[in-house]
């Protein structure tokens, strides 16, 4: 069993001022405790988590302190997007115009399928019936 952690996971983990911050805490504990199986991100998630804390609290210390929290974190496996997995998210993205879900989102539903991960820990509804979400 695994879980794949999406953005708004760790963008609300870190700012208190989030609508999701004490939600993303309690699941995050669950997770760390090994409740949902093994923990998993992607490059593209890390690249959009910094980003997102960046421009919404315009904060780099706030940023950087979630990039460290993620990048050096054991308990947290990074996925790489490779040539494969790119190919597949690009396909997705060309398909599923209905679903409002942004290309990292589509990488993430790649590697999840490519992986065998069964559930996505998400804020994001535009994951609804494509994998099964933990929020």
């Amino acid at each position: 069993m695994a879980v794949f952690v999406d953005t708004g996971i760790f963008v609300a983990l870190h700012n208190a001022d989030d609508e999701f911050h004490s939600k993303s805490k309690a699941l995050m504990k669950q997770a760390l405790k090994g409740e949902f199986g093994r923990i998993f991100t992607s490059d593209y998630v890390i690249d959009e988590a910094i980003t997102t804390a960046l421009v919404r609290t315009k904060r780099h210390d706030l940023a950087e302190d979630l990039g460290n929290f993620i990048i050096t974190s054991p308990r947290i496996g990074k996925i790489w997007i490779d040539e494969e997995c790119f190919g597949k998210a690009w396909e997705k993205f060309r398909v599923l115009k209905d679903k409002p879900l942004s290309f990292t989102d589509c990488t993430s539903i790649a590697l999840v399928e490519v992986k065998t991960i069964k559930q996505i820990m998400s804020f994001d509804g535009g994951f609804d019936g494509l994998v099964s979400r933990i929020c």
